[in-house]
């Protein structure tokens, strides 16, 4: 218990400090994440509303896989990616293996599903109240996905930061397409794991206290907008929308 009262200690004397090499860590795992959530987010949210409001064949196997998607193991996206850059593999001629931009298209493969999912989710929910009037007014099966999309904005920056913080967290597919290279690939999740199996608990756990710290401004900013959401919309006159 005293040793790690002790690591503790030198732990948060780290994060105070601006100790370099804490901080370079954390910085180079907030951009991969931020980049993989661009890019996630980007493609996901039209994805993810267009597939709510269309009605084509097969649209229930396209949901049934992306849910499926959801619980695949993050190491598993990172064999994938890692198969797909490697040197025989159809992306190989990229030579991103091992390097900042694998991170960034491993954690996007990762995210992708969940985006795409928790959109149409929250769209299709909306679409099922008013997407009728908006067909009667003869809106098309695009402008009413960005119509139903935009009246949800607020639940959908939610789908954003949730996005953010999944990727944050990640540890299995980063460790196998960027190596934790030191100064280059390692990053906050795969930094504490091989602190920790070294022995070097400062590190770890000041690495633990900024990445716990990230976890809960997400999760707090998750609450505040879900909860001035609820009051807007107690605010807001019957038949009125935000």
């Amino acid at each position: 218990m005293e040793s790690f009262a002790q690591g503790l200690a030198l732990a948060w004397g780290l994060v105070l400090s601006g100790d370099a090499t804490l901080w370079q860590i954390v910085a180079r795992s907030l951009a991969v994440s931020a980049a993989a959530c661009a890019l996630a987010c980007g493609l996901g949210l039209l994805m993810g509303t267009w597939l709510a409001v269309a009605r084509f064949p097969g649209r229930a196997a396209v949901v049934t896989l992306v849910n499926s998607l959801l619980a695949v193991p993050s190491v598993v996206i990172g064999l994938v990616v890692y198969l797909l850059l490697s040197r025989s593999g159809p992306l190989g001629f990229l030579g991103w293996l091992f390097t900042f931009q694998a991170m960034v298209l491993a954690q996007t493969v990762l995210v992708l599903p969940l985006v795409i999912g928790l959109t149409r989710q929250v769209v299709e929910d909306v679409e099922s109240q008013h997407g009728e009037q908006l067909r009667a007014l003869g809106a098309g099966t695009l402008w009413r996905g960005w119509l139903l999309a935009w009246d949800e904005r607020y639940a959908l920056l939610t789908v954003v930061i949730t996005a953010f913080g999944r990727a944050v967290s990640e540890v299995g597919a980063v460790m196998v397409v960027g190596g934790n290279i030191e100064g280059f690939t390692r990053v906050m999740t795969t930094a504490i794991a091989l602190e920790t199996s070294k022995g070097d608990l400062p590190l770890a756990l000041g690495l633990g206290i900024v990445l716990l710290g990230v976890v809960l401004v997400l999760n707090a900013l998750v609450a505040l907008l879900r909860r001035w959401r609820e009051r807007v919309d107690a605010l807001t006159p019957a038949g009125g929308r935000a």
